[in-house]
């Protein structure tokens, strides 16, 4: 490789590995004689150079069935969320020759294992997506001086950097928006209260109907599941025959209230108008489409993935906090 660039091994190396102390002209004449080549650098041997992996892990984490028997895989990936999370890493990782390693940690075995894999040196540090509030894998992380980078504010405060989205600040657009459209009853479907997401978004739409006038709303607590949305609306409705306007905190649960709404008889908006939050694939799948609050999860994720490469990049640079805007998406449902 040397001999076709017509340089020393060392600055073919310093090209490869992406130090800055070589002239352009220089890195443009090894790129081209790479690609002439076919070169495929040693990973294993670049690995003890550079003390880098070329990986870093993606870990699902949450408090499942600590006897192994929860499926919570399956969940996982029954659900459009993770997907998109999993899309916008990989979407910016990819060009940069970093690849992502799935892991699971949703017991103390399974955390104890991504906790022993991180600092055995297999990746070079961990995106998390947390499930619970109560989850102690960001905090062991931290403990273990691993960089790493969480999807959601921390439940406890940690120097741990993070991205998120203003979830009152979305819930708020729902409530305006059902207000807006006349709505006078109105009630909301919930994400589980350990979540804080949706303790924010449950606290938001509270917040912003009183600012309207309307202290009360009726509120039954869901998982983010479409049998929950399901159960949900299905006792909205027996308790409060007479709603006109529902806030769904995600689309999944969305989609299955306005099947629900449609058993029932119940025209959609005419009658019921309903909003979700997300703007995620369930939001087009449903009938009508769904209006919805954008959750902006692919930039979140890739932000996530930049964040943790400059963290290994400079292992003393500071924990930061990158707080995303939602958005109003106004489709047929209200």
């Amino acid at each position: 490789m040397a001999r076709a660039a017509g340089v020393s091994r060392a600055t073919v190396s310093r090209v490869i590995n992406g130090i800055r102390n070589v002239d352009p002209a220089i890195q443009e004449t090894v790129k081209k004689a790479i690609a002439a080549t076919g070169y495929v650098p040693n990973q294993a041997a670049r690995s003890l150079v550079t003390r880098r992996t070329g990986a870093i892990a993606l870990v699902v984490s949450g408090a499942g069935d600590e006897s192994g028997e929860d499926p919570f895989p399956g969940q996982v990936f029954a659900d459009p969320f993770f997907g998109r999370v999993a899309g916008g890493i990989v979407g910016f990782l990819r060009p940069r020759g970093v690849h992502p390693i799935l892991m699971f940690a949703e017991t103390a075995e399974t955390r104890a294992q991504v906790l022993a894999y991180l600092r055995q040196g297999n990746a070079d540090g961990a995106v998390l997506v947390s499930t619970n509030a109560d989850d102690p894998l960001p905090r062991l992380l931290v403990e273990a001086g691993l960089p790493a980078v969480l999807f959601a504010r921390p439940p406890e405060p940690l120097p741990i950097s993070y991205v998120d989205v203003q979830h009152r600040a979305g819930a708020k657009l729902a409530a305006d928006h059902l207000v807006a459209r006349g709505c006078k009853r109105i009630a909301t479907i919930s994400g589980p209260m350990a979540v804080p997401a949706s303790q924010e978004r449950l606290a938001g739409f509270r917040d912003a109907m009183a600012v309207h006038g309307q202290p009360y709303i009726p509120w039954v607590e869901g998982s983010f599941t479409y049998p929950s949305g399901e159960a949900a609306m299905e006792r909205l409705l027996a308790e409060h025959p007479d709603i006109d306007g529902v806030f769904v905190a995600n689309d999944v649960m969305a989609q299955a209230a306005l099947v629900v709404l449609r058993h029932h008889g119940r025209r959609v908006p005419e009658d019921v108008a309903v909003v979700g939050f997300d703007d995620s694939s369930a939001a087009l799948a449903c009938r009508p489409p769904l209006t919805t609050i954008r959750h902006p999860v692919e930039d979140m994720a890739a932000e996530m993935a930049r964040l943790l490469l400059a963290h290994i990049e400079e292992p003393e640079r500071q924990a930061t906090s990158v707080i995303f805007e939602p958005a109003l998406v106004i489709r047929e449902s209200a």
